[in-house]
């Protein structure tokens, strides 16, 4: 490759977001190039986030479901935890799909350049080698990485974070888990169920603050029952380690808790990669690290557009391939612009009971100021979930109070992530 060679399109970052993006416009006909600078190929998803995670998450399941055997007239005498062959079927699936990706990658309608990539002006980006490589339209797709501890106690006292906790050689004997979002209580209940003793701190009023508090509170009880001590209202004051023993302090209810473990998990979140982006040099505006984009996933820059984590709002991976093909479209076809529908977005908790939710909360509709109307069932009176021994939580739907349009809904329970479409399809169609 000559030191300035150019394309019709660049791709910087080759994640679910930047692999839609290329894909797209490759078959558009565009000249692409996907650069990309991590060791692997996959992206956070594949590599170290929803398929590592769910497969973790599956044997944890199991386990749970030996050792309640007897509730179906099943005895297993035996449920123990074998973790390194837990790990090992992991990371046999992790190869097996990023190889995959990697070989899409490869083949795919497009040039993929592993290198790094910074903005010198609007149209030229420099690689880590000193290559040039321009073009008239780019789309960031640079995905997050774990946000910084709050405290700097945490620094010096060690702490492990989600990627940490996806490949640990031994299951610790205890586990505070601070943050209470999706990544938090699926890890917090996985190593739960593997006999680790868990606690959660949580800064808000209830976890899952995305939801509505009866979601929240059907998944803290189910969690309690599980053995996992759960504080929310909180506020970190300090950290400190010693004697094998790693401790967190923290206010709770007007006084200050101390909670000891052998580790601590830190999931509070990501942030946005774009640092060392050199941005201000193509003229695309940030706030707190997150690019800025509209619903046709342009920046402040007009040839320049974003996908995926770096801008948000949610960090979801079938948002963010969805946002990658849009990228990729108007970057390709600018006389046929496509946009986003937030209206369907589908937010899924893979805990036990499932939590799930699609359009508008409770909690957000009274924040907008939105009428509506909204009724619920429960799933201890459903007779296929009493069968499933899973009776906890409900189906709740949002409707207009004067059309009756369905406006959004909650499935708390028994694979709500899957029933959670069902409603997605009466919304798309405007049913009451």
């Amino acid at each position: 490759m000559s030191p300035a060679t150019r394309f019709d399109a660049i791709v910087i970052g080759a994640g679910s977001a930047g692999f839609a993006a290329a894909r797209t416009a490759g078959a558009a006909g565009l000249n692409v190039a996907v650069v990309e600078n991590a060791r692997a190929l996959g992206g956070l998803c594949i590599l170290r986030g929803c398929m590592p995670t769910k497969t973790l998450l599956q044997s944890g399941e199991v386990r749970h479901l030996a050792l309640r055997a007897s509730t179906w007239g099943i005895l297993v005498p035996r449920a123990d935890v074998d973790w390194p062959g837990i790990l090992r079927r992991k990371d046999g699936l992790v190869r097996e799909w990023a190889g995959h990706r990697g070989q899409q990658l490869n083949e795919g309608p497009f040039s993929l350049v592993r290198s790094s990539a910074r903005f010198v002006d609007p149209t030229r980006v420099a690689l880590g080698d000193g290559r040039i490589l321009s073009a008239d339209r780019f789309v960031l797709a640079t995905g997050s990485v774990v946000s910084r501890p709050p405290l700097p106690d945490l620094e010096a006292v060690g702490y492990l974070t989600s990627d940490d906790a996806l490949g640990l050689e031994r299951l610790p004997g205890s586990l505070t888990v601070l943050g209470g979002g999706p990544v938090a209580l699926e890890l917090a209940q996985l190593f739960a169920r593997l006999d680790v003793a868990v606690t959660v701190v949580q800064r808000s009023e209830h976890v899952l603050r995305g939801f509505d508090a009866d979601a929240a509170r059907v998944l803290e009880g189910a969690l309690r029952r599980e053995g996992v001590r759960v504080f929310t209202s909180t506020r970190l004051v300090g950290a400190a380690a010693g004697a094998g023993v790693k401790t967190v302090r923290f206010e709770h209810q007007g006084r200050v808790e101390s909670v000891g473990s052998e580790e601590i998990l830190l999931a509070l979140g990501r942030d946005p990669a774009t640092a060392g982006l050199g941005l201000d040099n193509a003229g695309v505006r940030t706030e707190k690290g997150r690019v800025i984009a509209d619903e046709e996933q342009r920046t402040s820059a007009r040839h320049v557009f974003a996908a995926g984590d770096c801008c948000g709002p949610h960090d979801l991976v079938h948002l963010a391939v969805r946002q990658g093909e849009i990228a990729g479209h108007n970057l390709a076809l600018p006389d046929r612009p496509r946009r986003m529908d937030y209206r369907f977005l589908v937010r899924v908790v893979f805990t036990d009971p499932q939590v799930a939710a699609v359009g508008l909360t409770e909690t957000e509709a009274r924040a907008a100021g939105r009428d509506y109307v909204a009724a619920s069932y429960p799933f201890a009176e459903h007779g296929k979930s009493v069968i499933l021994g899973a009776t906890d939580g409900f189906v709740k739907l949002l409707a207009d109070p004067g059309t009756g349009e369905i406006l959004g809904g909650s499935v708390v329970g028994p694979l709500g992530g899957e029933l959670i479409h069902e409603i997605v399809a009466a919304m798309h169609g405007r049913m009451t």
